[in-house]
C-alpha cells in the first residue's frame, strides 16, 4: 500500500528545481557573523579569553570564504615586507643624522 508517492527528479517541475537552487543559505558566512557578534559582545562584557576565542574563529571562518584573496596577500606579503623594512632604515638614516646635528650644535653652543 502506497500512502505517498515523491516525484523523482525527471518529473519535476522546473520552478520547484528553480527555487531549490537559489534557495541556498550561506551557512559559512552566518557562523562568520555570529561568532564575530558573540566575541564583539562577550569582549564588550568584560570576558576577554571567550571574546578573542569567538572573535578569531569568526575570523578564520569569514577567511575560509575569500581563500583565493588570502592566497594573493600571502603573496604580496614578501613585497610589503621589504618596502617595510626599507621605511625603517631611511626614518633611522635620519634620526642618526638628526641626532648628528643636534650634537654639532651643542659642541657649538657650548664654546661659547
Amino acid at each position: 500500500m502506497v500512502v505517498a508517492t515523491f516525484p523523482g527528479r525527471e518529473n519535476r517541475s522546473p520552478r520547484i528545481t528553480e527555487m531549490r537552487e537559489t534557495d541556498s543559505f550561506d551557512w559559512v558566512k552566518a557562523a562568520a557573523c555570529g561568532s564575530l557578534i558573540t566575541g564583539c559582545v562577550l569582549l564588550l562584557s568584560g570576558k576577554k579569553r571567550a571574546g578573542l576565542v569567538m572573535a578569531a574563529s569568526g575570523t578564520a571562518l569569514a577567511l575560509l570564504d575569500h581563500e583565493e584573496t588570502i592566497r594573493e596577500w600571502w603573496g604580496a606579503m614578501p613585497g610589503y615586507v621589504d618596502r617595510a623594512q626599507y621605511m625603517l632604515e631611511q626614518v633611522q638614516d635620519v634620526v642618526e643624522d638628526i641626532a648628528k646635528k643636534g650634537e654639532s650644535l651643542r659642541r657649538a653652543l657650548s664654546r661659547r
